[in-house]
């Protein structure tokens, strides 16, 4: 009797293994296709949430709209001033036989973080979260220049990385004495802090100046409701 059932028992086991088999692999291919769907669904959520549509392009240098010298001069100087401190200005000149090109420059900008939404100088995305993790600073120049009864602005933005001459969590101290026979002079430094050796020129930030293009542009080319054209 014992060997009667555990023949049985091999034959329905031996029906039921394809049977099982058959039953895994449709489950394990159902899987496969589920989780793919999925994947591709939420990469294409990402993009959409993470990805604006993209902008249209502002050439620069940009060509501005014919109108009198004193008013543009005034928009430029209003724009910049919303993401840079102004060190120095030369005012462009286009009436009564003068013709002077105008030129904006600014003060350095420690480059703002994600903890400063309200600072401007750093575009939303890879340069405001590149500001957050590195010391970034960034100036600007500004060039208006007269082409017959319109002008042409070009925006140049310089951005730089800090050079120090050891990490933050480094277990070195910052204050050293050095025993070769070269003199090394230092000012007072905070123990525990990293040295500043110098900036690393990154080039220009070409987002930052499309923002500011287009702010220019649209104070100059929007309707002058208050009548600042003709005053």
């Amino acid at each position: 009797m014992n060997g009667s059932e555990s023949q049985r028992k091999s034959v329905f086991q031996d029906a039921c293994r394809p049977a099982g088999g058959r039953m895994l692999c449709l489950l394990l291919l159902i899987c496969v296709v589920l989780v793919s769907i999925g994947s591709v669904g939420c990469r294409q959520f990402r993009y959409r949430f993470r990805n604006t549509p993209p902008e249209q392009f502002v050439p620069n240098p940009l060509d501005l709209p014919a109108a009198p010298d004193a008013f543009v001069w005034s928009q430029v100087i209003d724009a910049v001033d919303d993401y840079f401190r102004i060190t120095r200005e030369t005012p462009v000149q286009n009436a009564d036989g003068f013709i002077l090109d105008g030129r904006v420059e600014t003060a350095y900008s420690i480059g703002a973080s994600c903890f400063e939404p309200w600072q401007k100088d750093s575009t939303p995305g890879f340069e405001r979260w590149q500001g957050t993790l590195q010391s970034i600073r960034r100036r600007a120049i500004v060039t208006v220049r007269p082409r017959g009864p319109g002008y042409t602005v070009e925006v140049v933005v310089q951005k730089d990385l800090e050079d120090v001459g050891r990490s933050v969590t480094a277990t070195q101290s910052s204050v050293g004495i050095r025993h070769d026979a070269s003199i090394e002079r230092r000012g007072r430094l905070v123990e525990g802090t990293p040295e500043t050796l110098g900036w690393i020129p990154l080039g220009r930030d070409s987002t930052l100046e499309q923002v500011i293009l287009s702010d220019i542009f649209g104070r100059i080319t929007q309707e002058d409701a208050e009548g600042l054209l003709h005053h």
